[in-house]
């Protein structure tokens, strides 16, 4: 399924997770959460959500933990353990696009500041790695590689 948008994660000012969602061209319709891990079989399925009208170009955020302005949430957060690695990407309802997904863990969440993203970055030498960058640079640069 061809990618076209970028997931990252951010915080509130109070802590809450906030899912971000830069969409490159053309649309996103929702975001799952789920643990990461090399064996299929224990890939669950934590969190999922829907936008209420599909995503397209341009940058969208939302709570996780509680339904925000135009989403609903179609499987309701389930609480986060610490050494566990998570996983969010966005989806369409046919699977035309995706976006890449972005990895972190409780500790990459506590590291974050309200106004900055976390995402996997495609454009290193070195393959992906996880950045944290100002929202700003985020919407400037996410787009650059897909």
């Amino acid at each position: 399924m061809p990618v076209d948008a970028v997931a990252g994660i951010s915080v509130t000012g109070d802590g809450d997770l906030l899912g971000v969602m830069m969409v490159c061209g053309h649309q996103i319709d929702g975001a799952t959460l789920y643990v990461d891990s090399a064996d299929v079989d224990s890939e669950v399925t934590v969190g999922s959500w829907a936008a209420d009208r599909p995503l397209t170009a341009g940058l969208a955020t939302w709570t996780l933990d509680s339904p925000s302005a135009g989403w609903t949430a179609t499987r309701s957060l389930k609480p986060l353990t610490a050494k566990t690695t998570y996983a969010l990407y966005g989806w369409t309802k046919d699977s035309s696009w995706s976006s890449s997904s972005v990895a972190f863990t409780l500790t990459d969440r506590d590291r974050l500041t309200p106004g900055t993203v976390r995402y996997d970055d495609a454009s290193g030498k070195d393959g992906v790695s996880a950045i944290t960058v100002p929202i700003a640079e985020f919407k400037a640069r996410a787009c650059e590689n897909s």
